[in-house]
């Protein structure tokens, strides 16, 4: 019995400095397929380089934009990957022989992040950042929720065993100061679905929030196993819902949704 093919898919946005190391990782993928959302760097042409094909267009919302390239995958699985991801040669033949098994629709894989070049074993979650991810799914198995930042999934079918014998390498921050950029924009991405959807909430509820998070990835996530690292992941994610509530509740003008930027 043949195995079934994958269809790589990235969705990313002027990431011409990560794209080439991400795409190359992805040449065992039967199909190669990149989103662009209102790209303005050689994005295109790397990914163009590398044999993909390159859909551009502009989207308000990141689940939009990445139903999108699901839906523009043509084989019967598809490997969901991001930028800043590189899928490890020794991988492949193990998603290949799981898929060509499964009766589940989904399998999660392994990440193992990194912070410049330490990789932080401890304390992800939160919103900020996981050590796992359900990339490797059945076409039409997953559906993206209309949300700018972290949108929820929809699935249907089963799930099977993670993937965990290799790591996807997630370069997820370049340093500490790129760790608060992120935590800065994704906050206030969240902050504009909190407004769009009129449910902000509490200032205690989010301090209530801000202390559960921190003490959940700190302990229960072993963030104390990742020293300074591993305290500051589990800061980020306890401060990500708190800072979405401020800025909110405190500069709603600044981030009240906006049409998407024709460029």
């Amino acid at each position: 019995m043949s195995t079934p093919a994958i269809s790589a898919l990235v969705v990313a946005r002027n990431e011409e400095a990560r794209l080439a190391a991400c795409l190359a990782s992805l040449r065992a993928a039967d199909e190669l397929v990149v989103v662009l959302d209102r790209s303005t760097d050689r994005s295109a042409e790397i990914a163009h380089a590398h044999g993909a094909r390159v859909i551009e267009g502009a989207w308000a919302l990141e689940g939009e934009r990445r139903n999108a390239g699901i839906a523009a995958c043509t084989g019967p699985w598809v490997l969901e990957i991001d930028a800043d991801e590189q899928v490890p040669d020794a991988l492949w033949p193990l998603m290949r022989r799981t898929i060509a098994a499964t009766p589940h629709s989904l399998h999660p894989v392994r990440i193992d992040n990194y912070v410049g070049e330490q990789l932080v074993l401890y304390g992800w979650g939160g919103s900020f950042g996981t050590t796992t991810k359900n990339i490797l799914f059945r076409k039409g198995a997953k559906a993206w929720r209309a949300q700018r930042v972290h949108p929820g999934v929809d699935w249907t079918g089963t799930t099977g065993a993670v993937i965990d014998a290799v790591g996807i390498r997630h370069e997820v921050d370049r340093d500490i100061s790129d760790m608060l950029r992120r935590l800065d924009s994704y906050s206030s991405a969240k902050a504009a679905d909190l407004l769009e959807a009129g449910e902000i909430g509490s200032l205690p509820d989010n301090v209530r929030r801000f202390f559960s998070r921190f003490l959940k990835c700190y302990v229960s996530r072993q963030g104390y196993k990742g020293g300074g690292f591993g305290f500051l992941v589990s800061l980020c994610a306890g401060l990500f819902p708190l800072l979405a509530h401020l800025k909110a509740r405190l500069e709603p003008e600044r981030y009240r949704a906006k049409p998407p930027d024709p460029g």
